[in-house]
């Protein structure tokens, strides 16, 4: 999965710190020519976000269920904030829940991930999602292509 010689910039804001250590040794397993930024909790990520010289994540995979600021808040804060609105964002959850699937869509993510339980899946999962060219991606969500199923 190399060949571009600009790195992909990906983040994860999760504040389970084994799903932090899954996502980073499946990201290194792929040897996609990548640049991982792993934040612990949603007000490390929007501090990050909101300084002025950081370099945009082209995708931010996001996990709903965190203490202090939730995946949701972070969703809004990006989706209302001019200079963060086009960030390509992955809800990366357990939830299964038709309610938060509903709410994340309407609320401007991009896509819907329920986290894997298996290793391979993962990097199934997040190959999948780093193939997607975004720029397309955005028009014409609805349930059944925002909701990845592999």
């Amino acid at each position: 999965m190399k060949g571009n010689s600009e790195p992909m910039f990906i983040a994860l804001a999760d504040d389970d710190e084994d799903d932090r250590f899954f996502f980073q040794s499946a990201i290194d397993e792929m040897e996609f020519n990548s640049k991982l930024t792993l934040f612990k909790s949603g007000k490390e990520l929007m501090d990050h976000l909101n300084q002025d010289d950081f370099v945009k994540p082209h995708i931010l995979f996001l996990d709903l269920n965190m203490p202090g600021l939730s995946g949701f808040d972070c969703l809004k804060l990006i989706r209302s904030n001019p200079n963060l609105r086009d960030l390509s964002v992955a809800i990366y959850s357990t939830s299964n829940s038709e309610k938060d699937i509903e709410e994340t869509l309407s609320g401007g993510a991009n896509i819907y991930i329920h986290k894997p339980n298996e290793f391979e899946r993962l990097k199934q999962i997040i190959k999948h999602v780093l193939k997607i060219n975004w720029q397309y991606q955005t028009s014409g969500l609805n349930r059944e292509s925002f909701f990845l199923s592999i």
